[in-house]
């Protein structure tokens, strides 16, 4: 009997899980320019409109999704500073809170300056220090970690992982925080040559992230590494990651995976460090891993942030076997998402994430919204199971101290102490209010020509979320199949939309 007991059981669930996924109601939500987050409904039909994006049938195996959060950076808790606490409080809820809008689980920390510090500075400036004796988290105590714990006093249960833009300047080749000279900064121009051993193709402009770039990113590679490759220093920077996560335990922040540095092929005006193949493997291999798995081994490894469309520079540090068996995933952003398909089908076997969302150019207009929307279409579509925002509530153009102007989910009127939530908030929202830890991915149809794009989720509960998008200039009727139904609605144009099973 109790074969034909346990057929029965599974006939039982799978009827159960088709009958679900043909619930006849959604419920609707739709944003427009200045026109966000507006309630409908609407039911499955028996025959589609037009061929369908997608087609479920509630049986496929999908990317399990861990997380969405934020990047914790002190700008972020200047700004967080000008409101009043109500308003505080109304914001970390919303962005943290289990029943608030975003949901953010997980949290990143710079490890020393980021690009949107106030200012430079490490955890150790005191030059020669390669025993770390002079180690130090006390600048932080003073903007990041206030930061975190008005974030916990929503979700005591974030995690967090970390990685630096610069080591400190004495550990460097040129001695100072950026890679390259600006007028942003004080680096000695004559310095510049150590980029690529020559004074030629150094192009300052080539940084800067204003409009889409195009083609090869970076259009040459550094031919050495800007960090000290002497097994002393390298030694040092190691057990430097195990004290930083040992610092911020007794602050009651709980690291649970590093990254050893931020954009290595952004060759920065600002806090960077550019890192060869070579220098990748070496350092990672031979040092960072070794010292995690001797006093933090419960703190996982990944390896990024590949912000470059250079497949074979990353095939080639990916091909080192020993390396590989250190580390559990691979962090994308910017260009990196190019490359990122062709990546995990070569190593499917490893986690995905995409560590930064986009910055823009500080509009922080519906343009940038839509942008945002597509690019978490397409990152969690490619398989990452995590995704990360980059900063969450910056003054207006969002300035940061090197002169760029960046977006953020939130913008603040420095003058009135006001703020708004930004085109780029509800575009999370979208994806994050929904798409809850532990949902699958289980259908992505890419950007069409005609600016229709869909992701389509199974949460925990085996609801089927369907997350699409008409960044086109026309209305488009559009058709999901759902089980035997069709999921059959008109998309207005430049409109995000939000389709949940009730």
């Amino acid at each position: 009997m109790k074969p034909i007991f346990l057929k029965w059981t599974f006939a039982v669930c799978f009827l159960s899980m088709v009958y679900g996924i043909q619930a006849q109601s959604y419920v609707w939500i739709c944003s427009t320019e200045n026109n966000y987050w507006k309630e409908d409904e609407t039911k499955l039909q028996s025959r589609p409109v037009q061929t369908p994006l997608l087609e479920i049938d509630g049986t496929e195996k999908g990317v399990p999704f861990k997380a969405w959060g934020t990047t914790f950076n002190e700008l972020d808790w200047d700004a967080l500073l000008a409101l009043t606490r109500d308003e505080q409080d109304e914001i970390m809820h919303n962005l943290f809170a289990p029943d608030g809008d975003l949901k953010f689980t997980r949290g990143r920390i710079p490890m020393n300056a980021s690009d949107y510090a106030r200012s430079w500075y490490s955890c150790d400036e005191v030059a020669g220090d390669l025993e770390l004796r002079y180690f130090n988290i006390d600048r932080d105590k003073l903007g990041i970690i206030p930061l975190i714990r008005a974030a916990q006093k929503f979700n005591p249960r974030l995690t967090f992982w970390t990685s630096p833009w610069s080591p400190p300047s004495w550990m460097k080749i040129n001695g100072d925080y950026p890679v390259l000279s600006s007028r942003f900064n004080r680096q000695d121009k004559r310095l510049d040559y150590l980029l690529y051993g020559s004074q030629d193709g150094v192009d300052e402009d080539e940084m800067k992230f204003l409009g889409e770039r195009e083609g090869q990113f970076p259009r040459k590679l550094a031919t050495q590494d800007y960090f000290i490759q002497d097994p002393r220093y390298l030694q040092a920077y190691a057990n430097y990651f195990c004290k930083f996560i040992d610092a911020y335990k007794a602050q009651g922040v709980n690291i649970d995976m590093v990254i050893y540095q931020n954009e290595a092929y952004s060759y920065t005006p600002y806090p960077g460090c550019a890192w060869t193949a070579e220098g990748t493997i070496r350092f990672n291999r031979d040092y960072l891993a070794p010292a995690l798995k001797k006093h933090h081994p419960d703190v996982k490894l990944y390896l990024g942030t590949f912000n470059t469309n250079r497949q074979d520079h990353a095939e080639k540090v990916l091909s080192d076997d020993r390396l590989r068996a250190c580390i559990e995933g691979l962090a994308f952003q910017w260009e990196g998402r190019q490359i990122l398909p062709a990546i995990r089908r070569q190593y499917p076997g490893f986690h995905y994430i995409c560590s930064e969302s986009e910055c823009g150019n500080g509009a922080m207009d519906w343009k940038a919204g839509e942008h945002t929307f597509f690019l978490i279409s397409d990152n969690v579509g490619n398989g990452c199971d995590e995704w990360f925002n980059w900063n969450f509530l910056l003054p207006k153009h969002g300035t940061s101290p090197w002169g760029w102007n960046q977006n953020a989910l939130i913008e603040l009127d420095s003058e009135t102490r006001t703020f708004r939530y930004t085109a780029e908030y509800y575009a999370v929202k979208h994806f994050s209010h929904f798409v809850v830890p532990g949902s699958e991915m289980i259908g992505y149809a890419p950007k069409e020509k005609d600016g229709t794009i869909a992701v389509v989720y199974r949460t925990p509960e085996k609801k089927i979320v369907v997350i699409a998008g008409n960044l086109g200039d026309t209305p488009q009727p559009v058709s999901v199949k759902i089980g035997k139904k069709y999921l059959n609605v008109t998309l207005d144009a430049h409109s995000l939309h939000t389709f949940v099973m009730k």
